[in-house]
């Protein structure tokens, strides 16, 4: 066995969960992933098994380290990056679930939130927690699973059981990443970036909002403890007599996006990246103002160091893109994603086709829950092809709704964009977005940037990196993507934001 020291870390995304160890330079030396569920129990609901995504981070863990032949004691530390919004209830003294956890896309508390708009309560929301009301967020998926989890499986016969005990502190909440935290030391802990997208969080103040809190009937003796997302007292560490046989620090968290922004060294007022996953997600860091916006996006907490001030961030969440490709291999018009790229160069246009993706609702910045997946402009003579390339110009007209909206709020022109997630190595749709965005375009070598990210808040708190200088110094540019050949952008942006109209307020109860 080498003397080599490393950092893991613990990406656990929406459709599975990856364990990578890093060196100091910054590369990946192990890697291993593993799908998980997708449990879709009536239209718009969709929930993982957490105790399966536990499994699986286990194994994942195990496999990557033995593929490398490294040993769990070569860890100096490890890192915890997350879905976010996704929401767990767990009995504190079984360890278990009480129920499905409830995952970001769900859209069963849509009328809770609109009822929360009826009571006039969107601008307080949006004043303490920088968030636009939406059953996207965790608080509306607290309060139904409080309210809806079966009590047989905390060993109780009344449903009014499970309250009680919540208000007795005998369950726990938390977004994915305290769930791990919690199987990993036995510690209830979330740190700022996944706290402020609970919806319950006043990221002003930086704790727990009373108010909130009694708004969605959640009790204040479930919460975690809130902690830097690099933090130098560690979340505890993992025990030397459990699966890695080593006792480890677990010194860092952030909810994915934000790993996203800290992998790609945006840690200067202005920098701006854009994830392409699921969804896609893009934010600027805003330093120490939490910029309110004025145009649909969302103010969040961006990252926090041991010590040192909160850094804000503006961001613009779209709910589907990667998932919109999926769709195509769903629908078998692709038999991959690699196809999507040679399918979409084979035509010079989408032929006036637009397709908008809003299978779970439109995010930043339409904030429209009842919209749904719309395509419009379709002859007789529109291929596959036409839709394939329709689909990856609904990701790149989305991400330029949000570039427009984060312009205007934040005043700062973006002058380039920093890009990563599995999307980024098409191509055609780098350049594409380039082309819409009249921006360039920056993909770095390590696209694994989210976990990266959650590995350098760990690393920096064990002081395996010392200074963000170290780490700015590893990010290295894989290819820049410059402006060119716009084909009419402007008049097929107006006609994209036309077909976002027909989108909007679809879902009517009893339409569907």
């Amino acid at each position: 066995m080498s003397d080599e020291t490393y950092v893991g870390a613990i990406d656990q995304g929406t459709t599975g969960t990856r364990f990578m160890v890093f060196d100091h330079d910054g590369k990946v030396v192990a890697s291993a992933y593993e799908k998980h569920e997708q449990i879709y129990p009536e239209p718009g609901w969709v929930e993982h098994d957490a105790t399966e995504i536990w499994d699986k981070t286990k194994r994942v863990i195990d496999e990557a380290l033995s593929d490398a032949q490294l040993d769990a004691d070569q860890l100096e530390a490890i890192g915890i990056t997350n879905q976010r919004e996704t929401t767990v209830i767990w009995d504190r003294e079984s360890g278990q679930p009480i129920h499905n956890a409830i995952v970001w896309q769900d859209r069963r508390t849509t009328d809770r939130v609109e009822q929360l708009e009826a009571d006039g309560k969107t601008d307080e929301v949006r004043q303490k927690t920088g968030l636009e009301p939406d059953a996207y967020f965790s608080a509306t998926k607290a309060e139904w699973l409080l309210d809806n989890s079966d009590p047989i499986k905390l060993q109780r016969s009344r449903p009014e059981d499970v309250r009680e005990r919540a208000k007795q502190g005998d369950l726990a909440f938390g977004t994915i990443d305290t769930w791990l935290i919690y199987k990993l030391t036995g510690n209830h802990i979330t740190d700022v970036t996944n706290a402020s997208r609970t919806m319950l969080f006043n990221i002003h103040d930086m704790e727990w909002d009373n108010d909130l809190l009694e708004e969605f009937d959640v009790p204040g003796a479930v919460l975690p403890e809130v902690r830097p997302s690099s933090d130098d007292e560690y979340y505890g560490t993992t025990d030397a007599s459990g699966f890695l046989g080593a006792e480890i620090p677990v010194a860092g968290a952030l909810g994915d996006q934000q790993a996203a922004l800290f992998g790609q060294t945006c840690y200067d007022p202005g920098d701006a990246k854009n994830t392409y996953g699921t969804g896609s997600f893009m934010l600027m860091n805003t330093g120490e103002e939490a910029v309110t916006s004025e145009h649909g996006l969302l103010t969040t907490v961006g990252f926090q160091r041991s010590g040192e001030p909160v850094q804000y961030a503006l961001e613009g969440a779209i709910f589907i893109t990667g998932a919109a490709i999926q769709w195509l291999e769903d629908m078998t018009l692709i038999e991959s994603a690699a196809e999507s790229e040679e399918l979409a160069r084979s035509v010079d246009s989408t032929d006036g086709v637009y397709f908008v993706p809003a299978f779970t609702g439109l995010g930043a910045p339409h904030w429209d829950q009842r919209a749904r997946g719309t395509i419009v402009g379709m002859t007789r003579g529109t291929r596959r092809e036409h839709l394939v390339r329709a689909t990856l110009e609904s990701i790149a007209f989305q991400t330029r709704d949000v570039a427009e909206a984060m312009e205007s709020d934040s005043g700062i022109e973006l002058s380039s964009l920093r890009v990563d997630g599995g999307a980024v190595k098409n191509n055609f749709l780098c350049q594409l977005q380039s082309n819409i965005l009249g921006t360039d375009i920056v993909r770095p070598e390590v696209d694994e940037t989210t976990a990266l990210g959650s590995a350098y808040a760990a690393g920096l708190a064990v002081g395996y990196w010392e200074t963000l200088d170290e780490l700015r110094d590893n990010w290295q540019v894989d290819r820049e993507f410059k402006p060119k050949d716009p084909q009419n952008v402007e008049q097929r942006y107006g006609r994209w934001k036309d077909a976002v109209e027909r989108s909007l307020d679809w879902a009517r109860d009893g339409a569907e």
